[in-house]
């Protein structure tokens, strides 16, 4: 059994999704690991994770949109607005998705489906500085 971790950073320009599938996959292919899984973390409490559809742009526009109505920002029940009117919000959406994606990996890549990507998934309207951990595990 052999284990890596590396990381790396994601410079976001406000809510939206970025795709981190290559940097992902670049990460299993340095770790020499066949078989096993990926685990990808954002150290955040504010950003998420979500493996979602990669060739169809409008697919994660609707899913941006979503959210949005979800949690609007301008509900007037939030308490905790200490960095702006978005800070709760971005919380709350981040609650209801992920932080971490467990992903299989098969002959040292990653078993995503054929229109799947990783994305990070920033609810902040500023931009931020999102650090990604990533560890592979396996033979």
């Amino acid at each position: 059994m052999i284990a890596e971790t590396g990381a790396f950073e994601v410079v976001t320009q406000g809510k939206g999704t970025y795709e981190i599938s290559d940097e992902v996959a670049e990460i299993v292919r340095c770790s020499g690991i066949s078989e096993g899984n990926v685990t990808i973390f954002v150290r955040h409490t504010s950003a998420s994770l979500v493996i979602m559809e990669n060739a169809d742009p409008s697919a994660r526009r609707d899913l941006e949109e979503f959210f949005e109505r979800l949690v609007p920002e301008d509900s007037d029940y939030f308490v905790h607005t200490m960095e702006g009117p978005d800070d709760m919000p971005s919380h709350i959406r981040m609650a209801l998705t992920r932080t971490s994606e467990v992903i299989p990996v098969t002959r040292g890549r990653m078993a995503l489906g054929t229109w799947q990507g990783v994305f990070l998934f920033e609810h902040r309207r500023a931009s931020h500085k999102r650090e990604i951990v990533v560890s592979v595990v396996g033979a």
